[in-house]
């Protein structure tokens, strides 16, 4: 420990006098094993895969959620989504209500993105929001009250965007999608649904070397639409199956993400001083992506709804001897890497915030193999006691991964399972009997967990006893 205190101390002087920059990809519904670095056969990845061979995977991140929403909320605030009562995707304000989630993140809360546009960084969104401002919730904060000085989204944010044409085999002229979306800001930018991610990347990068030519360090976030349903990839790549599809997407969001990640890396003074970031914000969706070995699929708490890729890539701040090398220990989560980020820069907390997320810098960068020291939890989505209208099996409603057990049972504990996941990964056999003390050690600090949050609406609308804390409509 004292090695690691050490080496950030270190780390933390010598990045004072130029501060990193950083850019986070956030990709919407891919599984963790869709990129072929981390073991798809079906379809290719190869600037992706290139970022990990110059870089580091990790095989145990998570997001702090198994869908949208929530899960970008941890990653913007370092806290988890419950506390903003964002526990399932944003949609109108009848069904926000009925579900007990609010239309959008308070502007009060924490932002990585506001502290360090407070600090002297240049700060840019582009892509997919999704915090506030979609379908009738039309008064949401614009993005830039989270700290951003340039935004551009799509049809679920407010501000500038790029909106969605569709072409498919046979059609003559392209099609709309969103069009009642223009009222959430302007300028729109009308484009093919398959050139989406590209046109962010477009946007992105004058901003990028307006901010480096201002020897001023930048943050942005880049959080593609890509691989999100319905698929519209060019009408020369169109598949037959919805698989196809999807690959067919994805291996055409790598080719866009290559302008990016090249132009970084052409640029000594970019590619020696810039962290990127790549992982999912959620597992995939069933039938499409894949979860490689894990069980489970967005919206749900097993493992394949949670666990995410990760690639950092940063040759000038990753030790060389790193480079290329799989971090298969590390257990921490997407909460983590505000605090993270703000560590690497040298920027102080602001006083009165409080982080659920650790500071893991020394792990991002290659310097330790450690995980983070609190456990991670989680709640449902409240509308998702089962994953989908065709999977109807009933779905826990809480999980919780400390060391190598994870747990998953109901609100009020009961029908616990335990798995120790270095030993089963796919979550196949319930310890849960053979560990009763494990089991309810967990599952009081589970509890404990769940009912210290804000509540939302997910034992009533699950048919469950609510907890202490749950309300009922």
């Amino acid at each position: 420990m004292k090695a690691l205190l050490l080496f950030f101390a270190l780390t933390a002087s010598s990045l004072a006098a130029v501060p990193p920059n950083f850019i986070m990809v956030f990709i919407d519904d891919m599984g963790w094993g869709d990129f072929s670095c981390f073991g798809n056969k079906e379809a290719k990845t190869p600037n992706v895969d290139r970022m990990a061979a110059e870089g580091i995977r990790f095989s145990q991140f998570y997001v702090n959620s198994p869908i949208c929403s929530p899960s970008r909320c941890a990653l913007t605030t370092g806290q988890y989504p419950q506390r903003w009562r964002i526990t399932s995707y944003l949609n109108n304000r009848r069904d926000n209500e009925r579900r007990g989630v609010t239309n959008w993140l308070d502007p009060r809360a924490p932002t990585l993105a506001r502290i360090l546009q407070q600090n002297g960084y240049a700060t840019g969104h582009f892509g997919k929001w999704h915090l506030g401002g979609q379908r009738d919730v039309d008064d949401a904060p614009a993005i830039t009250a989270y700290g951003f000085d340039e935004t551009l989204t799509n049809f679920e944010g407010m501000g500038p965007k790029l909106l969605p044409l569709t072409m498919k085999p046979g059609d003559k002229e392209p099609g709309k999608i969103w069009a009642d979306a223009e009222r959430l800001g302007s300028p729109v930018t009308w484009m093919l649904r398959s050139k989406i991610t590209g046109g962010f990347i477009d946007a992105a990068l004058p901003f990028i070397d307006q901010a480096a030519n201002a020897k001023k360090p930048f943050y942005i976030n880049l959080w593609p639409d890509d691989v999100h349903s319905p698929w519209w990839p060019p009408v020369a790549k169109w598949g037959k199956t919805k698989r196809g599809m999807y690959h067919a997407v994805l291996e055409e969001m790598d080719r866009q993400f290559g302008k990016l990640f090249d132009h970084v890396r052409s640029v000594p003074a970019l590619r020696d001083n810039t962290l990127i970031l790549i992982c999912s914000d959620n597992g995939p969706e069933p039938g499409a992506g894949s979860a490689g070995p894990f069980r489970g699929t967005k919206t749900t708490l097993y493992e394949g709804g949670t666990r995410s890729p990760l690639i950092a890539w940063g040759p000038g701040l990753i030790g060389k001897s790193k480079v290329g090398s799989h971090n298969e220990t590390s257990v921490f989560a997407a909460f983590d890497l505000a605090p993270s980020m703000l560590a690497m820069a040298n920027v102080a907390k602001p006083a009165g915030i409080t982080f659920d997320g650790e500071n893991m810098a020394p792990v991002l960068l290659g310097q330790s193999g450690a995980s983070r020291s609190a456990p991670i939890f989680w709640r449902r989505p409240p509308d998702r006691k089962t994953a989908s209208a065709t999977l109807q099996e009933p779905l826990p409603d809480l999980a919780m991964r400390e060391g190598d057990w994870k747990l998953l049972c109901e609100y009020d504990g009961s029908k616990p399972q335990l798995y120790n996941l270095a030993a089963d990964r796919g979550e196949t056999t319930n310890l849960a009997a053979q560990e009763p003390g494990i089991v309810t050690a967990m599952v009081q600090a589970l509890r404990d967990w769940h009912q210290s949050m804000p509540p939302d609406n997910g034992a009533a609308m699950g048919g469950e006893k609510p907890g202490r804390n749950s309300k009922t409509k």
